[in-house]
Formats: C-alpha cells, sequence, structure tokens
C-alpha cells in the first residue's frame, strides 16, 4: 500500500501564491507518476499537472505559465507551486500516485486539500 499526505491549501486573494506538497510513504514501485488533480465545485476531477521519475512534465492549459510541479525523488514528495491564482482554481486538490502506464484512477490518492480563492 501506498500512503500519501497533502499539505500547504488554503485561503489566498487573486493574484496570491501557494505551494502545495505530497509526501508518499510505504510501497512505492520505483517507477512512478506523481501528480496532482483537482475537483471544483459541481465539477468532475481534472488533472492539473503531472511529473514522471525522470522529470518529465504536462499541465492542463489552464495553469500553464501560473503553476509548476516538481518532485524530489530521494524524500518520494511532489510540490505544485501556484503563482497567479485565480477565483476559478478554487478547489480541493488531490494528489495522486500511479504506475507511468497506467490511468490516474487505478493509482493511489491523498485526502486532499482545500484551496480557495476570493477577495
Amino acid at each position: 500500500q501506498v500512503q500519501l499526505v497533502e499539505s500547504g491549501g488554503g485561503s489566498v486573494q487573486p493574484g496570491g501564491s501557494l505551494r502545495l506538497s505530497c509526501a508518499a510513504s510505504g510501497s512505492i514501485f520505483s517507477s512512478n507518476t506523481m501528480g496532482w488533480y483537482r475537483q471544483g465545485p459541481g465539477k468532475q476531477r481534472e488533472l492539473v499537472a503531472d511529473i514522471t521519475n525522470s522529470g518529465s512534465t504536462r499541465y492542463t492549459d489552464s495553469v500553464k505559465g501560473r503553476f509548476t510541479i516538481s518532485r524530489d525523488n530521494a524524500k518520494n514528495t511532489v510540490y505544485l507551486q501556484m503563482n497567479s491564482l485565480k477565483p476559478e482554481d478554487t478547489a480541493v486538490y488531490y494528489c495522486n500516485l500511479r504506475h507511468p502506464w497506467s490511468d490516474a484512477r487505478y493509482g493511489y490518492w491523498g485526502q486532499g486539500t482545500q484551496v480557495t480563492v476570493s477577495s
């Protein structure tokens, strides 16, 4: 089993910044992709960004240029630096860890952390 613990959520004004962290522990497979997903009010869960062991990244279009995903393989931790936050970024953010060839729904999930962007 793999456990994922997220931290760093909170409330911020538009234009502000937050940094999310997710630490993985347990039976972590050596080749994996870690990512961040979010689910806003009344919306489906969507990919925000993910990153492979080797550092390859992908982002959803709405966050490109504003969010940066990174990871520390030695600490089994993934980060999401969120800048220029907008009200539409308000959501519960979930960390995910999966095999690179697998869909995220078959991976492991954290408990979620709330991000609220409001003036």
